[in-house]
């Protein structure tokens, strides 16, 4: 079996060496039922493992008959999740998708699915919570190395998610070492995997500082097998800001001036979090306008921090992986130790941990699908019903910032009405933050600042800040009648027609529109 000399000197540990394998050795470990961890966080997934096994399928006529559970970080690509979808491979899957296969198969009902919020998975995999009717045990777990360390240990790429907790549940691991990539060594840190009731405090009180290792440890034992890969990254797609995503970030970064003006944000502002898309690069490109020297602790990094690294406008970066488009990533690896220089990458429980959140004094900025007139909000839902991806890493951070701010467009486009659908609502039919979690919400009609405002207040705020005009009235309406119909029966504190608050849901599945005639 030939090996690379990169491929020799990534793999430092001798017992280790002594496994190598050509990748098509690995299908024997593969059985029907099987609970698999997965490396990654958007990226960072075993490429070519999932590959052969979705090729040893496809060849064979395996459809449906060797079904796994699958344990990952958050999403993984395409080329596992997507394919293996539709290769009827996917029986159970946690805790997060957002590949379109995937998520019809899980809407149809053929894939068994559950979110969570991702430190807490993470921290409910080290619990043995998923695996409690397999001995506490994950049977395989297949991850990407950048290399192995002298004593074992497993340097991952892209992403840090929940290996630790993976590897530690793991009754054996099969280990690509992708040797196309430039070597991760030295960017991560990593924590040792704690269960209750001795859990120690984490002691990190700045973005760049750094308590652990830049490895994951592991066992050298528990690798039954490791081979070269040298699959190249497929590169997520990201549209470029539009003309309503600038609008929104205008009414963030006027925000944020009033505060350091107001004394209650320093100059620099505190770390900032923000969820993935354009409007999340929108609000960065805004910041980076007016604001010199900022930190950012958040989930995932993508091409609009390398523009941030260019202008030297970043301090520090910490995240939990990466989505960059195919753009992104060749101008990362042209000038990697530019770009990484400022980066942490760590796993989950801390990236996503309430405590570090907390002490930190995170500003958090996400994009939901929905917002009610209460400032309730709904990130991961359609009528209560239609999963969309999950609820991530926003209910780790939404509940626990210093500041939490939801933008989102008023209004999606539809074919049926130009307007579209409203994204404010009289009330949701799924909940995944409540209102008291929200400091802000924003859309690019304006900017509601919810602090310090009892429910009746809030909800003409956000009426008229965040509607589009179109709707203003039609919620204007139901408000004021709600309020009349609760202060006559005393039980306005949020006042709300049970009878008639989804008719507005109603309309659409009926007649396309939510523009509905009346309250009557």
């Amino acid at each position: 079996m030939i090996m690379g000399d990169e491929f020799r000197k990534r793999v430092r540990n001798a017992d280790v060496l002594k496994k190598h394998m050509q990748p098509e050795e690995i299908i024997p470990f593969f059985k029907d039922g099987m609970i698999l961890g997965f490396s990654g966080f958007a990226e960072g997934h075993p490429k070519l493992a999932a590959a052969i096994l979705a090729d040893h399928v496809e060849k064979n006529n395996l459809q449906g008959k060797l079904r796994f559970t699958i344990l990952s970080g958050a999403s993984i690509g395409l080329e596992l999740d997507d394919r293996w979808a539709a290769l009827g491979m996917i029986d159970r899957r946690f805790p997060f998708q957002l590949t379109h296969v995937l998520n019809k198969e899980v809407n149809a009902g053929r894939v068994n699915y559950a979110d969570q919020s991702l430190s807490r998975y993470a921290q409910e995999i080290a619990n043995g919570f998923y695996t409690k009717d397999n001995g506490g045990k994950i049977d395989i777990a297949l991850v990407e190395a950048s290399a192995i360390t002298e004593n074992g240990g497993i340097v991952p790429t892209f992403s840090g998610g929940a290996l630790p907790e993976v590897i530690s549940r793991a009754d054996k691991i099969i280990v690509e070492v992708n040797t196309f990539l430039p070597s991760f060594e030295g960017l991560h840190d990593f924590v040792p995997v704690t269960t209750p009731p001795h859990v120690q405090p984490l002691q990190i009180t700045k973005v760049d500082q750094r308590v652990g290792t830049t490895y994951v440890p592991c066992d050298p034992s528990k690798i039954v097998a490791v081979f070269e890969s040298k699959k190249k990254p497929m590169g997520r797609p990201m549209g470029p800001p539009n003309e309503i995503s600038m609008a929104i970030g205008e009414h963030v970064l006027d925000f944020f001036k009033h505060e350091v003006k107001m004394g209650r944000l320093p100059k620099k502002l505190l770390p900032l979090q923000t969820g993935g898309g354009h409007i999340a690069n929108a609000v960065f490109l805004g910041l980076a306008k007016e604001f010199v020297g900022f930190d950012v602790w958040t989930e995932v990094i993508q091409d609009g921090f390398l523009d941030l690294i260019d202008a030297g406008k970043v301090e520090s970066i910490t995240c939990c992986g990466t989505a960059f488009t195919d753009k992104g990533m060749d101008r990362l690896f042209a000038d990697f130790e530019k770009y990484t220089k400022q980066i942490t990458i760590r796993q989950a429980v801390v990236t996503n941990g309430p405590e570090m959140i907390r002490r930190i004094g995170l500003i958090c900025m996400n994009t939901p699908a929905e917002f009610d007139i209460y400032a309730h909000v709904n990130s991961s839902m359609v009528n209560g019903s239609k999963m969309l991806n999950g609820v991530g890493g926003s209910v780790d951070f939404m509940p626990n910032a210093y500041l939490s701010i939801m933008h989102t467009p008023s209004t999606i486009e539809t074919p049926t009405d130009p307007t579209g659908i409203s994204r404010v609502l009289p009330m949701l039919a799924h909940v995944d933050h409540t209102e008291h979690h929200m400091s802000v919400l924003a859309t690019e009609q304006g900017l509601a600042d919810l602090r310090g405002l009892v429910p009746r207040e809030k909800a003409q705020l956000i009426i008229d800040k965040c509607a589009h005009p179109d709707y203003r009235p039609i919620l204007q309406e139901y408000l004021d009648r709600a309020t009349s119909e609760c202060l006559a029966k005393g039980c306005a504190h949020e006042p709300h027609m049970l009878h008639k608050v989804f008719k507005m849901q109603k309309n659409l599945e009926e007649k396309g529109t939510m523009k509905i005639d009346n309250w009557d």
